[in-house]
């Protein structure tokens, strides 16, 4: 026969389990706005029914309920999403730093614009058109000085800002690094904390949340394959256990307790098909370190090549027969890097207009400007060393190339990243959906367990009128 206690038995444990519920919807509530935060659910069972089968089982029509209790507090996620969050977060963040990176080069390059390389290269041309008209000009001179001056000091400004730029972005590289250091190190430590709760039976929900932020913001910076290895899959299904985190690609863990190194960096980011910020960044390293090679390469050949005109004209003066004379500092055999930042118009220039070598030849006659032809068509020449990126090419069709090719880098870095921001928020949007707070509906529920928890207050309310029935109205006839 069944206790005549049993009822008060059923009744507090749902007295006591919609308490739990109350509290974790409260605790819903209370971390609505919480960055990471996932919400939270009490999973109702029901008990072991009573009588249990058996020989020596009481004659009842059939198992009776006991009532309910709070299976366990989990959190309300779906790994698919982050899965899916992850991998758009780790695109993102690809080609959000190599948008930023791009979008500074063309900065500086300022193409096309009245203070770009292309346009104060037109107006020396254009300086030298006029000499060519009026080559005896002391005005006509002084603008080609000064617009070589300014040819110069273009090249130095273009190559100098690029060299600071990409020693922004080694900087940037260096605290990026150390980023995913410590959010391994962190990982590493949570992982600790899980693996020593897990097993006593207890769902560590606020370090899993703490987890998923980590390794969203990791995602970003590197390309991750996270797995997860349980402390018991039969006796605790619901546990998440300890996360094992790997660049995609490589095979490196990062989450074992070791720093990432340089010489790992370039051994495992630097692979093929690898995302993410830090992969991004190393990448545009490269690209500033070839866009300063073409410069230097030009600026090289543009020396080299108008300096061999000028040398063939002859100055003005009382010796009109002066040749030989550079325009620019001439530059050493091969001394090809830095030839940018170095390029400067030769002492000689800078102390005389007269040195400048316009006439074809010695004979001093109004007009005689062949030479200053001959220097502006030097835009129009083409580089014959097999050595040099320009062979084949004119100089200034080689730098609208580099421009053209930089454009179209920049425009795709651009539009990528618009991309993978519209799919990143659309995951979001339905991660939030499934894991975020929602107080209208949290308010429903707290009204929900509210009456449940008042009805099984009232079954406690109606055993004891039943109780009180038996124990005081019962057994006292007769007296």
């Amino acid at each position: 026969m069944r206790s005549t206690f049993m009822g008060l038995e059923t009744a507090r444990r749902g007295l006591s389990t919609q308490q739990y519920a109350l509290e974790t919807t409260g605790n819903n509530i209370a971390n609505a706005n919480t960055p990471g935060y996932t919400r939270q659910r009490v999973n109702f069972e029901p008990t072991e029914p009573y009588p249990p089968v058996g020989m020596n089982r009481p004659e009842l029509p059939g198992q009776m309920g006991t009532g309910v209790k709070a299976g366990s507090i989990q959190r309300v996620r779906e790994s698919f999403l982050d899965l899916q969050y992850r991998q758009e977060n780790t695109k993102f963040g690809y080609w959000n730093a190599r948008s930023e990176a791009l979008a500074r080069m063309e900065e500086i390059l300022n193409e096309p614009g009245q203070d770009g390389l292309s346009a104060t290269l037109d107006r020396f041309w254009q300086s030298l058109h006029d000499l060519a008209a009026d080559p005896s000009d002391s005005g006509a001179r002084s603008v080609v000085r000064e617009r070589g001056i300014a040819v110069a000091d273009t090249f130095n400004y273009l190559s100098q800002s690029l060299l600071t730029i990409q020693g922004n972005i080694e900087y940037d590289i260096d605290v990026t690094v150390k980023e995913v250091n410590s959010i391994a190190q962190q990982l590493d430590n949570i992982n600790k904390q899980i693996a020593g709760i897990e097993p006593h039976g207890y769902l560590p929900n606020d370090l899993y949340d703490e987890r998923d932020r980590l390794l969203d913001r990791l995602s970003e910076i590197v390309d991750i394959r996270v797995d997860y290895k349980k402390y018991d899959d039969e006796k605790f299904p619901l546990a998440e256990g300890v996360a094992s985190v790997t660049i995609v690609g490589t095979g490196h863990q990062l989450v074992d307790g070791r720093s990432l190194t340089y010489s790992e960096i370039d051994n495992s980011i630097k692979v093929e098909g690898q995302k993410g910020k830090l992969s991004a960044l190393l990448e545009m390293h490269e690209e500033y370190t070839d866009m300063l090679e073409n410069l230097d390469e030009m600026a090289y050949a543009f020396v080299t090549q108008f300096n061999a005109v000028h040398r063939q004209g002859y100055t003005l003066g009382e010796e009109p027969n002066k040749t030989g004379i550079n325009f620019f500092v001439e530059f050493e055999d091969d001394e090809i890097e830095g030839a940018a930042r170095q390029i400067m118009l030769d002492e000689k220039i800078l102390e005389s207009l007269d040195h400048i070598a316009a006439s074809g030849s010695d004979e001093q006659y109004p007009g005689n400007g062949e030479n200053a032809l001959l220097l502006a068509e030097v835009k129009n020449s083409i580089v014959e060393d097999p050595n040099s990126k320009l062979n084949g090419k004119t100089i200034q069709g080689f730098y609208q190339e580099l421009i053209g090719q930089m454009g179209v880098d920049a425009q795709e870095a651009n539009r990528m990243k618009d991309n993978t921001i519209a799919l990143k928020t659309s995951v979001d949007v339905r991660r939030e959906s499934v894991s975020g707070v929602s107080l209208d509906e949290e308010m429903i529920n707290l009204v929900r367990f509210q009456q449940a928890y008042n009805a099984s207050a009232r079954v406690v309310t109606s055993i004891d009128e039943m109780l009180d029935r038996i124990i005081n109205g019962m057994g006292i006839v007769g007296r």
